[in-house]
């Protein structure tokens, strides 16, 4: 138990941020999640998904819950996996139209 007021404020206030960004890193894993899974299945999808996931991770590092440079990472990564899978498929598309 703390003694000094001051140091008891902070407790509370480090608790009530923790508990923020331990949401707010959740919802970027959640979000990642859920565009890997459309990636996989539907890339269209997933390009139309692929603002929200980078919204998400931006808010994140806005609000601190994690750096920007790791953000600017993960939504790099996810861009090139998307940019990546939307070749495939539109190369997979034009493969029967040369045979």
């Amino acid at each position: 138990m703390v003694n000094i007021k001051s140091a008891a404020k902070r407790a509370r206030k480090a608790a009530e941020l923790a508990r923020r960004n331990s949401s707010l890193r959740s919802r970027c894993r959640t979000m990642v999640r859920k565009f890997n899974d459309l990636l996989r299945r539907d890339p269209s999808e997933a390009e139309k998904f692929f603002p929200n996931v980078s919204s998400v991770l931006d808010k994140a590092a806005k609000k601190g819950a994690i750096h920007r440079n790791t953000a600017a990472r993960k939504k790099s990564r996810l861009a090139r996996l998307l940019h990546a899978r939307l070749e495939e498929a539109s190369g997979a598309e034009r493969e029967p139209a040369q045979g």
